[in-house]
């Protein structure tokens, strides 16, 4: 059993500047630094090194195909990765002296995924194997039709949330992973039992994982119970690539044959080692690193 997460490819550029960049202001650069990203990228390095078999499908840009090999030495399989002549997705990151960011983001490549691409990637699946896919490619609805007529498990975390969400069947997934601001956006509630309840209403027979940051998780299962786990007890110092960690190790755990309850615990802790680490994919730990109980 495998996982293929259909999803981004990035490349960030990161420039540490005194403060962002004022209209018609031209602005010297601290230093530069560049760095592998993408939601889809974050989440197969996490399935990895959580010890899933994961294929990773998506596209890049000639100035870009460093990604495959940056991905392929933690295990995933890029054998699906395409190489497109048009510029790759990525970001232009401003960092100031406090903290504080301003992100310009370009999809390329990711925005240009073909009919062909989607279904070659599925056919190289079986019934039973897992699609996990985020929100920042072009084709998702299309692709959760596909995947759930072969017999895949479909699992989406709808991130970053858009009004295209609002269009996707998601009443054909296996399994539905939000934060309470995506949650809040696609059930109209913000109490976090209330938000379960309202998508559970519109999508009985799709798992449900609400996580919520330093108030732990929440899942409800297609029968009605409802688990909860705490947040792991770390200080973080950077929270970016958490909710991708979470994703990565809780999939894992399940396909492991943990519990569901085991799973959220594992994932609860890798993401909490997460945030004690700077930086996106750098911070995902190992399976090794994840000590629960």
């Amino acid at each position: 059993m495998k996982v293929l997460n259909f999803g981004s490819l990035n490349v960030d550029h990161v420039y540490a500047v005194a403060h962002i960049v004022r209209p018609g202001e031209t602005l010297g650069s601290d230093s530069y630094s560049r760095f592998p990203g993408g939601k889809g990228a974050n989440q197969s390095v996490a399935l990895a090194r959580a010890g899933a078999e994961v294929w990773h499908a998506g596209m890049v840009g000639p100035e870009s195909e460093w990604l495959r090999g940056r991905l392929a030495e933690d295990g995933v399989n890029v054998d699906l990765v395409r190489v497109d002549d048009g510029a790759g997705g990525h970001a232009i990151i401003q960092v100031e002296e406090s903290g504080q960011n301003s992100i310009v983001l370009f999809g390329g490549a990711n925005q240009r995924i073909s009919a062909e691409h989607r279904s070659a990637a599925l056919a190289a699946c079986n019934p039973g194997d897992v699609l996990l896919l985020q929100n920042e490619i072009n084709g998702t609805a299309e692709l959760i039709r596909q995947a759930q007529a072969a017999g895949l498990r479909v699992c989406l975390n709808p991130a970053p949330m858009d009004e295209s969400v609002h269009s996707y069947p998601l009443e054909l997934l296996h399994l539905l992973i939000v934060n309470e601001h995506e949650g809040e956006a696609l059930s109209g509630e913000t109490v976090p039992e209330r938000i379960l309840d309202a998508l559970a209403a519109k999508y009985p027979q799709t798992r449900l994982c609400l996580t919520l940051g330093g108030d732990g998780i929440m899942f409800r299962e297609v029968a009605g119970q409802t688990l909860s786990q705490r947040a792991s007890a770390h200080r973080p110092i950077d929270t970016t690539a958490a909710g991708d960690t979470f994703i990565g190790f809780f999939l894992a755990a399940e396909m492991a044959g943990r519990t569901v309850a085991e799973a959220l615990g594992i994932a609860s802790e890798a993401a909490g080692i997460s945030v004690t680490r700077p930086g996106a994919m750098d911070s995902i730990p190992w399976a090794r690193e994840v000590q629960v109980g």
